[in-house]
């Protein structure tokens, strides 16, 4: 009796019809730290709640796609591209769904939240994260469908726009990073020292989430470029 394996069949068309289905459910997850960020500046902590729930259940619908890519995966043999690669990026994209877990976790265990005039640079700053995340996705979207369609040959050229596109915003991630910091440090007598403490927690783990798209930008070119 053959049985079918539905999970399995996706590599029969493209090995990175998986990571795409994952990376999808790991930028739903960063995109839902928005509004629990909005619901944490307006105190309404039920509403976070909420926000929280999802981000918890895409976070573990995202554990669960890389645990059957895991087991999934073919033979080296028949992969266009070597099985580390595409485990380590699985590993790093799962990353990303983690961290948006633990910020939120953080948050509303903490009832944390940030000073008023750390409100909308922290605003902007989660913006921009969050977009490096759907850049990622994009950066991988754009190369299933350029490689299944069998333009091999300008794969390359575009990878390269669009791992500098992403460059580009974790660039401006970075920079908002160090201007929060610098702000923070400015109120630090204000606030009560544990707050402080874990007000820059939170401002590393944002930046992390930057830092970790553009990873999964990096180990796409490479991959694309063997």
């Amino acid at each position: 009796m053959v049985t079918s394996n539905p999970f399995s069949a996706m590599f029969g068309r493209s090995p990175f019809q998986p990571l795409l289905a994952h990376i999808v459910k790991v930028n739903d997850c960063a995109e839902q730290l928005l509004p629990f960020f909005e619901s944490t500046l307006n105190g309404d902590w039920q509403e976070a709640g909420v926000h929280r729930e999802t981000i918890t259940r895409l976070e573990h619908e995202a554990d669960e796609l890389k645990t059957e890519l895991r087991l999934n995966l073919p033979n080296t043999m028949f992969l266009p591209v070597s099985r580390s690669d595409l485990l380590d990026l699985i590993s790093v994209q799962d990353k990303i769904a983690n961290k948006v877990r633990d910020i939120t976790g953080i948050m509303l265990g903490r009832s944390m939240q940030v000073p008023e005039t750390l409100a909308d640079p922290m605003r902007s700053y989660m913006q921009t994260s969050v977009a490096c995340v759907g850049q990622a996705r994009q950066a991988l979207e754009e190369l299933k469908d350029l490689l299944e369609s069998g333009f091999g040959r300008n794969v390359s050229d575009v990878m390269q726009n669009l791992i500098r596109e992403l460059h580009t915003l974790e660039q401006q991630a970075d920079s908002q990073q160090i201007s929060i910091r610098r702000q923070l440090f400015a109120l630090e007598d204000s606030l009560p020292p544990v707050e402080v403490m874990f007000l820059y927690k939170i401002i590393d783990w944002v930046g992390e989430l930057s830092d970790r798209a553009e990873r999964v930008g990096s180990r796409l070119q490479i991959m694309t470029a063997n």
